[in-house]
């Protein structure tokens, strides 16, 4: 299995939250998972990044931010250039949408938990 370089957007330190479950679960499934959220702490023992720090190389984006919330972050989006945006539920913004796929990267709507426990991450 390739090891995905992935960014979590909007994790969490509450175990309750999605974004701190789909952290532990890529670790779980041995990808480079890169926690980014608006509040310092770990997940797994990953340090939560905080802004918008820039990587590399970056295969996939999954999105845990509500679409009131994203405005902030689409030339972050852009400029991380991913293969691919993962859109979790309640995430779904079709303006960011279409801006990513006009920089040529891949759109996915689905829950990140349900890609990883059914092998199509």
């Amino acid at each position: 299995m390739n090891s995905k370089k992935t960014i979590v957007l909007g994790a969490s330190t509450n175990p309750s939250r999605y974004s701190f479950m789909a952290v532990n679960r890529l670790k779980q499934h041995n990808h480079e998972v890169i926690p980014v959220g608006i509040k310092k702490g770990e997940i797994a023992g990953i340090p939560i990044q905080n802004g918008h720090p820039i990587h590399q190389e970056v295969d996939t984006v999954t999105l845990y931010v509500g679409p009131a919330n994203q405005k902030e972050y689409y030339d972050y989006l852009l400029s991380l250039k991913p293969k691919r945006v993962i859109f979790n539920p309640g995430t779904i913004n079709y303006e960011l949408m279409e801006q990513l796929k006009k920089g040529n990267i891949e759109v996915i709507d689905a829950c990140t938990l349900v890609m990883l426990a059914s092998d199509t991450y």
